[in-house]
């Protein structure tokens, strides 16, 4: 299981995105108070889907729920399965301890 906590301090929202891999798929739940992400808050996001920025299962369910183009959950949603699918060092991630946008 991984988690991870995401501050989207332009909005006010904090939003935690967990992730299982199980199978061929990374099941993705967000406890969130963002009604747009709300909608997109359970995923089953094929393993396959994870590597093409515009044609994948997370972008696509981000449009649907009409997300707006700045929100960082999409992005902190790709970086869970690329956890869970090992396409991405756990061990490199907590050593970093954060990734940020700076203005």
């Amino acid at each position: 299981m991984t988690e991870v906590t995401v501050h989207s301090k332009v909005c006010g929202f904090t939003h935690k995105v967990r992730g299982k891999m199980e199978g061929d798929k990374i099941i993705i739940d967000i406890d969130t108070p963002c009604e747009k992400v709300k909608k997109m808050s359970h995923m089953e996001v094929p393993m396959m889907d994870l590597f093409d920025i515009k044609d994948n299962y997370v972008m696509q369910k981000a449009q649907e729920a009409k997300c707006s183009v700045t929100c960082l959950v999409p992005c902190a949603v790709l970086h869970v399965c690329c956890l869970e699918a090992g396409l991405l060092s756990k061990s490199l991630v907590e050593n970093l301890g954060s990734v940020s946008i700076e203005f």
